[in-house]
């Protein structure tokens, strides 16, 4: 089964959360909870009863209790819906059983026949004033204690001879603010169902709702805040009425068509017509509940449409019957209450009646229920019953709109209301001619009804005068009906409100009937008799002629639209003749139809057509490029010109751009099929295919052949160089050029020589690394052989080129060595050593330097000895210093001489010494 709108859950719908508020009673923190026991706990039977009304504990209302949405404090008014309420509250009253343990007469068991008090097992006591009877005594005597409730025959008598009750609800006299009353309403709801407020089920409140309706034993009595007016306490909607600064949000709600306040009044809505603010039907009503406070079967007045919205609270529940089954309702009503009828034809009129929609589906009357949760609307329809009850405290509101389609009920209801003699809120004969006396206001959907409306008016009108013309009546004056107050126009008959014509007498002034009780005007002679008019029957026509005007005026000017857009007379109008058949719709508020939307339309796209013409054309003389079309797009657009219903002008210089784009895919065609063409000339077809703003299938092929000659060129240009090679990343970025070329066969040759020519220089690079790095180095011959063969690669090889200048850098270390060594004079250590470390860098084996390691690393040794045998430690001496020659002052120079002028002493001294080279080589064997 579906859940009941009240099981959802609040926390998910941000709409439902948002009309919680602060304060007395559950609000919608009812929604989404469910009592886990759905069974009402029932009162112990043994206990006292419960008495017959509810009294509540008046408490002063604090400072700081608020009152929402409008006034610090608030009348809580009667029923639901009753109209014209004179008094602010009203209280609604269901019987309860009196307790029988009334200890006033506990020891008062004396007969009031026999005065004894023996076989008390005998003694009945009456319910109404607690005497008591022997059953025996009574006339005619009971043959045993009756069941139920029980009076005696004085109790009967004074209940026969009282007078009966009126109907209805009576009148609070306690005043309440919000605050006060959502307290009093959850107090009572929670001790009636002994249960927080908020997990009562509806289902159980209905059930006993209805149990207390059925029941003539129980009475309870709750209150309702009912047609409390917004204009005096405020509404629960925004009101732009400039008492205070509106929010943003708040102007958007103040303004909306759902709001209560701005409805009745819609351009739509009938009522927007009657200048009087008619409380209740257009000046919404508010309506405070509780739990059971109920509205009584009822439609609306005039037949009207309602609208109730529940702004916060528990929720409502309503019936309704269909308006095809109002006077089946009021069959059975009457079939089943005859006696209330009888006194009170328009009972249901008075919104005092409730009977279980059980009782009226079990009689083939249809009703449909719904449960209405805070945030959402209800609405009835004209002449549609509806009545229900509250589920406990709440606030909602309600009004009344009339469309176009309400009319024809509206008037039915006036022959319902002069049949019932029941008085009108308002005429309606002057809704209607006050509607026709300015057609070029009416929405046409509402002119339209309002001319039928008029037309069975002025008929009616009509044979209403011939017949009292029939009946000598000739006196007539105008009257200007609507000047006057309601209640002295109103029908003495019938009480229906009188507008287009009455019935006068001279000599009765205060006498007034409508001429459908012309006979019952007063006794006078038919001479003192007169007619008292609005419209003379001449003017009545020309009224219905400006609605009919007003109302054909859609079909004239649908005529027009139609045989403009199908083009049936053979021409095709321009587009200001176009727009201003758009313009007389926007301007004469014709609805939205189909012709209308097709009228739009053909001059949307006309538009569009003429945007993109000039936007085409303009390309052309300006040079700017604007957004391309396809040869078939063109195509198409041109067609689509053609087809529209309206001139375009821009259509010749669109067939000569189609023409142009055409001989230029001819030309694109033949250059393409013959021998492949330079880039000069592709580019220049291609610039004159730019011009055109066309997209050409032909030019992405000159493109593509562009593309392919372009990177050739390039190729070759790079490749047949003489003077240069080629560097690998430029063969790189060729090969990846080449990638996003469009495949041809010189394409693919040029690819495959240029992948070939990078692989062939990759592996000479490889190579050339491999000799560089390697840790076992290669003799300058070898390397000689590398560099010749990679001479003949057309490529820049950066490794090559390494290795050809550490080969170069090999030879003249080798020359350098040479130089060295074939000298006159032995080489300096620093310079054997400069030329070591040198020789060890180069990538390449040399020959000469492991003589070179060994003949340093020698002269290192002896220094090394000498350095031992002559320097003393910590000497201030270098080596030199002191192996240096040393003689006398005076005779240094002649010693030195004498050592240079006999250069044989060196060797005749090693001689005498017996020393062999090793040991001359050896500091510490000379000394």
């Amino acid at each position: 089964p579906q859940p009941e709108p009240t099981e959802e859950d609040i926390e998910k719908n941000p709409e439902l959360k948002k009309l919680q508020i602060y304060g007395a009673g559950p609000k919608m923190l009812g929604l989404g909870l469910v009592a886990k026991d759905k069974t009402l706990r029932k009162k112990d039977k043994d206990g006292p009863e419960c008495p017959p009304t509810v009294v509540v504990k008046e408490e002063p209302v604090g400072p700081e209790a608020k009152v929402e949405p409008a006034s610090p404090r608030a009348y809580l008014e009667g029923k639901e819906e009753l109209r014209h309420s004179p008094e602010p509250c009203t209280k609604m009253t269901m019987r309860l059983r009196r307790s029988h343990s009334n200890s006033q007469f506990v020891d008062s068991y004396i007969c009031r026949i026999c005065s004894r008090g023996d076989e008390d097992d005998k003694l009945l006591l009456c319910d109404g004033c607690d005497d008591n009877y022997h059953i025996f005594c009574l006339l005619p005597p009971l043959p045993e204690i009756p069941k139920g409730i029980w009076r005696c025959p004085k109790c009967v008598m004074a209940e026969c001879k009282r007078p009966p009750e009126a109907f209805g609800f009576e009148q609070a006299t306690r005043e309440y603010t919000l605050q006060s009353f959502g307290e009093m309403a959850d107090s009572f709801k929670a001790d009636y169902f002994n249960m927080p407020v908020h997990m009562v089920p509806t289902e159980l409140v209905e059930k006993e709702f209805w149990r207390l309706v059925n029941s003539i034993e129980e009475d309870v009595t709750v209150e309702y805040g009912a047609d409390i007016h917004s204009k005096e306490f405020g509404s629960g909607f925004p009101i732009s009425d400039g008492k205070r600064k509106l929010s943003p949000e708040e102007e958007e709600y103040a303004g909306s068509g759902w709001n209560l306040n701005v409805m009745p009044v819609l351009k739509q809505s009938v009522l927007c017509h009657i200048n009087a603010d008619i409380s209740g039907m257009k000046v919404p009503w508010l309506y405070v509940g509780m739990v059971f406070s109920a509205f009584c079967w009822h439609i609306e007045d005039h037949w009207s449409y309602s609208i109730n919205y529940l702004h916060w609270g528990e929720p409502k529940t309503w019936y309704g019957v269909p308006s095809f089954a109002a006077e089946h309702l009021e069959e059975v009503m009457k079939k089943l209450t005859p006696e209330l009828f009888e006194s009170q034809p328009d009972l249901l009129h008075q919104l005092v009646t409730l009977m279980n929609p059980n009782t009226l589906m079990a009689h083939g009357v249809p009703v449909v229920r719904t449960n209405q949760c805070a945030g959402e609307f209800v609405i009835t329809f004209p002449r549609a019953y509806h009545s229900g009850f509250n589920q406990g405290y709440n606030f909602a509101e309600a009004v009344n709109f009339c469309t176009a389609d309400w009319l024809p009920a509206g008037r039915q209801c006036i022959e319902h209301y002069r049949r019932l003699r029941r008085y009108c809120v308002f005429s309606h004969e002057e809704l209607i001619c006050k509607m026709a006396a300015c057609p070029e206001k009416l929405d046409l959907n509402l002119a339209a009804a309002v001319h039928k409306e008029m037309f069975v008016l002025v008929q009616e009108e009509r044979k209403l005068r011939k017949a009292l013309l029939e009946k000598g009546i000739t006196e007539a004056e105008r009257e200007a009906f609507e000047l006057l107050p309601d209640d002295e126009r109103q029908c003495d008959k019938c009480k229906t409100t009188c507008f287009l014509s009455a019935l006068a007498c001279y000599d009765c002034p205060q006498c007034l009937v409508c001429l459908y009780h012309m006979d019952d005007l007063c006794k006078c002679p038919r001479s003192k008799q007169y007619l008292r008019y609005r419209y003379t029957l001449d003017e009545l026509p020309a009224m219905l002629h400006k609605l009919k005007v007003r109302a054909e005026s859609f079909d004239t000017w649908a005529n027009k639209v139609r045989i403009a857009l199908e083009v049936e007379d053979g021409r095709k109008r321009t587009l200001e003749e176009l727009r201003a058949l758009e313009s007389e719709a926007r301007e004469r508020k014709f609805p939205e139809n189909e012709l209308l939307h097709r009228l739009k339309g053909c001059l949307s796209q006309a538009e569009r057509c003429v945007s993109e013409a000039l936007g085409l054309i303009s390309s052309q003389e300006t040079g700017v490029p604007a957004p391309s079309l396809t040869v078939e797009e063109l195509r198409a657009f041109l067609e689509q010109m053609n087809q529209l219903p309206c001139v375009m002008h821009q259509i010749g210089e669109v067939q000569a751009l189609l023409e142009r784009v055409e001989a230029f895919q001819a030309e694109a065609r033949a250059a393409l099929e013959s021998a492949p063409p330079g880039p000069a000339v592709l580019r220049g077809l291609l610039e004159r295919g730019a011009r055109l703003g066309v997209e050409v299938p032909e030019s992405r092929r000159l493109e593509r052949q562009l593309a392919q000659a372009a990177w050739l060129e390039e190729v070759t240009a790079t490749l047949r160089s003489p003077r240069a090679r080629v560097p690998l990343p430029v063969m790189r970025g060729l090969i990846r050029a080449g990638r996003t070329v469009a495949p041809s066969p010189a394409v693919d040759v040029a690819m495959a020589e240029l992948q070939e020519l990078l692989t062939i220089a990759q592996r000479w690079e490889e190579k050339a690394q491999m000799c560089l790095e390697a840790r076992q180095k290669h003799p300058p011959a070898t390397l000689a052989a590398i560099i010749k063969e990679a001479e003949n690669i057309p490529a820049l090889l950066p490794n090559i080129q390494a290795l050809k200048e550490a080969l170069a850098k090999a030879r003249a270390w080798i020359a350098d060595v040479e130089e060295i060594q074939n000298g006159d004079h032995y080489p300096c250590l620093d310079d054997l050593e400069g030329l070591v470390a040198v020789g060890r860098d180069l990538p390449v084996r040399l020959e000469e330097l492991r003589q070179l390691e060994v003949q340093v690393g020698t002269a290192h040794s002896w220094r090394d000895k000498a350095s031992r045998t002559f320097l003393k430690k910590n000497s201030c001496y270098t080596l030199l210093e002191v192996l240096c020659p040393c003689a006398d002052a005076g005779s240094d120079s002649s010693k030195r001489l004498k050592w240079r002028q006999e250069p044989g002493l060196y060797k005749l001294d090693a001689e005498s010494l017996g020393l062999s080279a090793q040991d001359l080589r050896d500091p510490g064997a000379v000394v």
